[in-house]
């Protein structure tokens, strides 16, 4: 299983939610995901079963895939409540 983190341009912001992902699962216990990120022009269908993407660049990217949009990027507990719904849709806990 993977996810990964995409922002619009540079990776900073997307290396920032990859992170604060990494701290939910392991808050969740959840083992066997890969968490990487990407900047919206490099990331294609095949590089993650997830996707999570700011909701201002979210809009026309459903060609990913699965798309979690992220109203708040900031936001722990939106990102908590959301990785936790994933992964229990995807049977990781």
């Amino acid at each position: 299983m993977k996810f990964l983190a995409v922002c619009g341009s540079g990776l900073g912001t997307s290396f920032m939610v990859e992170m604060n992902i990494i701290q939910v699962l392991n808050e969740l216990g959840v083992t066997g995901v890969e968490v990487s990120h990407s900047d919206l022009s490099s990331a294609s269908p095949g590089d993650a079963d997830v996707f999570f993407l700011a909701k201002d660049i979210a809009e026309g990217n459903d060609h990913l895939g699965e798309v979690v949009v992220l109203d708040n990027i900031i936001d722990m507990d939106e990102l908590k409540e959301k990785v936790k719904k994933v992964a229990e849709e995807k049977n990781l806990i």
